[in-house]
């Protein structure tokens, strides 16, 4: 049997080395816990990133709501139930809802003021 002194070794873990296999000296290992350790860390970082993942469809899913209900097909909906629109405003109100915010403020509009707002939009882009 062949036993190294641990002081001509360098390091404590390859101290009592028998026949090149680790002679465990009935000292607990930390390498169980530090394993457990490791994988409920991994564990709590792979719930992170689903609950990431799930925050991320809830969000694009919002954002497919929004753009449909302010979506230019629903604003010429809109504008073709108008009554009393010039075709002039309406063909000039077909570009202006190219831009999504206008798209939110027509459709957001009481629908007795929004004739009144493109007229109004319309004179100001005339000047």
């Amino acid at each position: 049997m062949n036993f190294l002194d641990e002081d001509a070794s360098g390091s404590g873990d390859d101290a009592n080395m028998q026949d090149g296999n680790k002679n465990h000296s009935g000292i607990p290992s930390s390498s169980g816990c530090r394993k457990r350790s490791r994988k409920a860390t991994g564990d709590a970082i792979v719930d992170a990133m689903l609950e990431i993942a799930a925050a991320s469809k809830m969000r694009a899913a919002a954002i497919v709501k929004s753009e449909e209900r302010f979506s230019i097909s629903k604003c010429i909906k809109v504008l073709d139930d108008m009554s009393g629109i010039d075709q002039q405003i309406y063909f000039w109100a077909l570009d202006l809802f190219e831009n999504s915010n206008v798209r939110e403020t027509f459709i957001s509009l009481r629908s007795e003021k929004r004739l009144p707002w493109l007229q109004r939009k319309f004179s100001a882009s005339s000047n």
